[in-house]
Parts: structure tokens; sequence; C-alpha cells
């Protein structure tokens, strides 16, 4: 094994190991009792109904994801990498096809062997604790629905860089980048109309209290209300959300039926508030551009290892090509980017807080807000005492009594 291999077998495991370590760190965190904050929405059965809830998904991760592990290790050490790739190129496909394939095998095998993971937590895991309403027929269509998508989606991103590193020389990568921003920026704008409803009925609010309270709120604070549409979350599970999505004439605000459901109008119209207040505060286009700012960097380091010889030697190939590049340069590449979400993750803290503030400050309270991240937390099982390791490598949101807190200094 050369240095690229060590590099990347001691990223793997080392994720692993810190993943393990504040998994039982945030085990160990857990306390039994209603935290005083939360006493007017949980009852003792539902506190303790939340522990294991949080038990039990974290044995099933770190079960999952030693198995991936497992897989994906044995795979490599046993030259697999090389073996699929000698059986592509027996095909003799043309260009760009045989990327295409050896690719799409890679992505197909793994969610072949992801899949059992996939129906335990949803038809055993969720369906214990009152959470799943999918059926089986529903969830196959879903699997169908995002295999589609992605064979169309990422097969033609794909076709894309592999056409541009094959023929566009030194500038390849910036051409890469110029066609994934598009992309992208495109996806983005047609999501919401035309591939979200693939999978989720979407329905215009109807008139009542709750839609003129919240375009009086709109029309007073200026925010451009182009559509608020409640989706039939109930179809697939009773948790509760609310989300901002796309932009231009196609941006849109979900509320889930479950959330319109268990809440009230006030609390309905804080939760509103903050998903605006992402908007007012360029979260979503700030983010964007960071993304986008993170392609190109990635491409260009892409470029420079594209037939770099022994990064193929640690897979044991014994030729170079760009669609085996990108999956190796992938994984040589994931210290990086776990740092980089590490620091993603800071920022969308950050923001979650911004939003809290923007919403109680033109609301001219955070009460509302406070009760309705409560009731979300109730329902959702949330854990409410989650250790800071954990909540380091994992949250994007800030734990919902650090939100509290904040709001209560406002």
């Amino acid at each position: 094994m050369n240095v690229y291999g060590l590099i990347i077998l001691c990223a793997l495991a080392g994720e692993f190991l810190l993943n393990l370590a504040a998994d039982i760190l945030n085990l160990r965190s857990l306390k039994p009792g209603v935290p005083p904050e939360f006493a007017d929405v949980y009852d003792g059965t539902t506190y303790e109904k939340s522990l294991e809830y949080t038990r039990t998904r974290t044995v099933f991760g770190l079960t999952a994801s030693g198995f991936m592990l497992t897989v994906t290790l044995a795979f490599w050490f046993s030259g697999g990498f090389g073996a699929l790739d000698g059986i592509v190129r027996g095909w003799e496909l043309p260009f760009p096809w045989d990327g295409l394939a050896y690719i799409g095998i890679l992505t197909l095998a793994r969610s072949v062997v992801s899949l059992p993971f996939g129906i335990w937590s949803t038809f055993v895991i969720e369906q214990r604790f009152g959470f799943n309403k999918t059926t089986p027929a529903t969830y196959a269509a879903d699997l169908l629905k995002s295999a589609l998508l992605g064979g169309v989606i990422g097969g033609g991103l794909v076709t894309g860089v592999l056409v541009l590193f094959e023929w566009a020389g030194p500038g390849a990568w910036l051409a890469c980048w110029g066609f994934g921003t598009v992309a992208v920026l495109v996806i983005q704008y047609v999501a919401p109309v035309y591939l979200m409803p693939l999978f989720n009925k979407f329905t215009p609010l109807d008139e009542g209290e709750l839609k003129t309270k919240i375009l009086a709120y709109a029309s007073r604070i200026g925010f451009p209300l182009q559509g608020i549409y409640v989706m039939d979350g109930s179809k697939r599970s009773s948790k509760s959300n609310a989300f901002f999505t796309g932009f231009g004439k196609n941006k849109r605000i979900a509320l889930f039926d479950t959330l319109v459901a268990k809440h009230t109008v006030p609390e309905l119209l804080a939760v509103l508030a903050h998903e605006i207040g992402h908007y007012k505060k360029n979260h979503i286009r700030t983010g964007m551009l960071l993304s986008i700012l993170h392609m190109g960097v990635v491409l260009y380091i892409f470029s420079t290892f594209i037939s770099h010889a022994p990064l193929f030697d640690a897979f044991y190939m014994r030729e170079t090509s760009v669609y085996a590049g990108l999956i190796f340069f992938g994984m040589l590449f994931a210290p990086i980017e776990f740092f980089a979400g590490l620091l993603m993750q800071m920022i969308s803290r950050k923001n979650e807080f911004e939003a809290d503030r923007f919403a109680a400050e033109t609301l001219g309270s955070g009460e509302d807000l406070i009760f309705a991240l409560k009731k979300l937390s109730s329902h959702n099982l949330s854990n409410l005492t989650p250790h800071p390791a954990y909540i380091f490598l994992h949250y994007s949101h800030p734990p919902v009594l650090q939100r509290i807190r904040e709001l209560r200094r406002i």
C-alpha cells in the first residue's frame, strides 16, 4: 500500500472511530427525567420514548456504517475496483459509456448493499416508534423514481465531466465548473415545480386565518411571497417540518401537513417567519455561492490527480481513467470534505440562530416560536441533551434548548 492508500484507509477508519466516540458520548449524555424547560410538552412516557429512540437510532447507525465500511474495504483490498475495470473495458464500450457503466455499476452495487438498512430503518425502527406511514408500494415507487432521476440527472452531470476532462485540455476544470454551476442553478430553479412534486403533493394553502396572517406578515416585512404550500408529509411519516426552496418566481415555502395539524396559527406563523428569515438574511444565496465555490476548488484539485498513477496503484488499477479517477479522488479528498462539512455545519447553526432572531424581532416576541420548537421536539422525539461533540460533528441546527435560551435573551 502506498501513501495514498494509507491516507484513504486512515481517513475511513478515523471517521468511523470519531463517530463511534461521539455516539458513545452522546448516549452517556442522555439524562433521566424531563428537563424543566420541556415539562409543558413532554410527559414521562414520551420522554422515555425519546431516549429509547435515540439509543435505537444510534446503534442502528453504527451497525450500518460499520457494515458499509467493511464491505468497502473488502472490495478494495480484494482488487474489486481493478477487476470491475477489466470487465467494463472488455465490453469495448465507446466513450463515455465505459465511464458511465463503471460508475453506474458501483453506484448500483452500493445502493443494493444499503437497501436492507433503508428498509429496516423505515419499516422496523420508524414503525416501532409510530413515525412510519410509508406503504411498501410507496417505498418501492420512491426507489424507482430516485433511481430514474439519479440516472438522468446524475448521469448527465457525470457525462459532462467525463467529456470535458477528456476533450477540454488544461482548462477542463474551469469548463466543468461553469457546466456544474449552470446545472446546479437550473436544478434549484426547476426542482420545486417539476422534481419535488414527483414524490409529494404540494397544495396551495387554503384561505383562512393562517393564510390571512401570513400574507399580512409578509407584506409588513416586504417579503415577495410567491407561494405557500402544504406538503403531504404524512404520506411517509408523522414527523413535522417546514422548509424554503427554490429561487426567483419558483421560490416557495412548504409546510408539512403534519405541522399544520399539530400547531396553532401563531406557532405556524412563527415557524414560517423563521423560514423567511433565512431568505431575508441571504442564507440561501450565501449557501449556494459557497457550494459553487467549493465545487470549483474540488474540480481544480481533481484536475491535478486525474492521471496520477500512484493514486490508481493504491486501488490495484492497471490503467488510469477519468471515470475511476473520480471515484478514487473522492475517497482521497474525503478528509478535506469532512472538515469542510464541519465548517458548513457551524455556519448553518449560526444561520439558524439568526433566523430565530429575525422571527422573534419581526413578530415582537419569540414565545410562539419557542413553543413551536418544543412541540416539534416532542412530536419528533428529539434528543434534548445531545453531547457537544456530537453536536459539533452532526448538527446542522443548534439543539432546541440552545435555541430557546437564545430566544429568551432577545
